[in-house]
């Protein structure tokens, strides 16, 4: 069997909560060692983060594959250690704000002195420089300075605040596995590493680009609920059905608006698929008034039949049992608990569960003995506290 892609990749993880921590279980799902270094104190705050669902939380679906060391980098011997560490690597995670890993000694500047090929990768709110660079912020914080969380809701509507943290894991996980691999990829080739600076308000912002079109052509974006992907086109929403479920309807190539037509009994409105305005608001509640007269579980019996990207929405109970994302093996049980798989499946790649979510420090002897560290070394480290 061939080794997974990452394999042979040293990743120091000292991010907590939600975006570092995800970005950080892709790499390790991908075959990295990623060794979690939390604090001798708190450590990661998601270990106690409270959901309200029960004794359930996200640290778990967030940290499996992973190894953790406990370490206090507020010492001189934690430094040391993390520095023994840190020449050894090739990936270093961090989140904290601005400026505090160089106080501490272990920013991107100390480490790359002692390991020219490290890829140091900094996820913030704001980023590394700016005006806004020493604030504290949460998803809902970057959703707003972006410009999108102004976009997203119904007509006429407040903002909505997505079940979804699109700052946190678009712009804190998924754009940083960008870069990092992109680094990755150029310090093997060339033997020197790059410092990664993500910002989530940047990540989001980059990627609104339907309000963009709108400025760029009207010279404002259009109102919440009435752009062409949010509202404003009848062949593209969301229709209630006769028992409070919903349907989506995304018939946005002429063919499949025509067939949904058909299919609804409702041939004259062929020719009205992208107007909008009133015209549009009009078609839509047409639309409204024949979705609203059968169930939902009607419904699903007479669009299973048709392929025209009408679905129905789904509970996401629903969802986690699936046919299609079954057959796609999306969800996986580790000690009682369901996970998500990774999303992307490589070939000669089968997922693997090679460790639960960690204990805090529950690696830091292991760890440190393969960094050449003595028994009387990590036992001197830990009656330091510094382990």
């Amino acid at each position: 069997m061939r080794s997974l892609p990452l394999a042979g990749i040293r990743v120091l993880d000292l991010t907590r909560l939600l975006p570092g921590p995800l970005a950080s279980l892709h790499l390790a799902d991908l075959g990295a060692d990623v060794i979690k270094i939390e604090d001798t104190g708190a450590g990661d705050y998601a270990r106690d983060a409270k959901s309200g669902y029960g004794d359930v939380n996200y640290f778990q679906l967030i940290n499996r594959n992973k190894r953790s060391l406990r370490l206090d980098l507020k010492q001189a011997a934690g430094v040391e250690v993390f520095m023994r560490l840190a020449g050894d690597a090739d990936v270093i995670i961090e989140s904290f704000r601005p400026g505090v890993v160089d106080k501490l000694g272990v920013g991107y500047k100390a480490v790359s002195s002692i390991n020219p090929k490290i890829v140091y990768c900094a996820i913030t709110g704001y980023g590394q420089d700016g005006p806004y660079r020493e604030r504290a912020g949460h998803d809902l914080n970057y959703l707003g300075y972006s410009g999108l969380l102004d976009q997203i809701g119904t007509q006429g509507g407040t903002p909505a605040m997505p079940n979804f943290q699109i700052g946190d894991l678009l712009g804190g996980s998924l754009t940083a596995l960008v870069g990092i691999l992109a680094a990755i990829v150029d310090a093997r080739a060339s033997g020197h590493g790059r410092y990664v600076d993500v910002s989530m308000t940047d990540a989001v912002f980059a990627h609104t680009l339907f309000p963009l079109l709108a400025v760029l052509g009207l010279g404002h974006a259009l109102p919440r609920g009435e752009d062409v992907l949010s509202g404003g086109l009848p062949c593209y929403g969301v229709y209630p059905t006769s028992d409070g479920r919903h349907f989506a309807v995304g018939a946005l190539e002429p063919k499949f608006w025509q067939l949904l037509c058909e299919t609804i009994g409702r041939p004259d409105l062929k020719p009205c698929a992208y107007l909008m305005g009133s015209e549009g608001l009009r078609i839509r509640r047409e639309l409204e008034a024949v979705f609203v007269q059968r169930s939902f579980a009607e419904w699903t019996a007479v669009f299973d039949k048709v392929d025209c990207c009408v679905t129905p929405v789904l509970r996401f109970e629903e969802s986690l049992a699936n046919e299609q994302l079954q057959a796609r093996g999306m969800v996986v049980e580790i000690d009682g608990v369901k996970q998500f798989t990774p999303p992307y499946k490589i070939s000669e790649m089968p997922f693997e569960v090679r460790m639960p979510a960690p204990a805090a420090g529950e690696h830091s002897d292991d760890i440190l003995r393969e960094a050449g560290f003595s028994a009387d070394e990590i036992a001197s480290l830990r009656s330091r506290k510094a382990i």
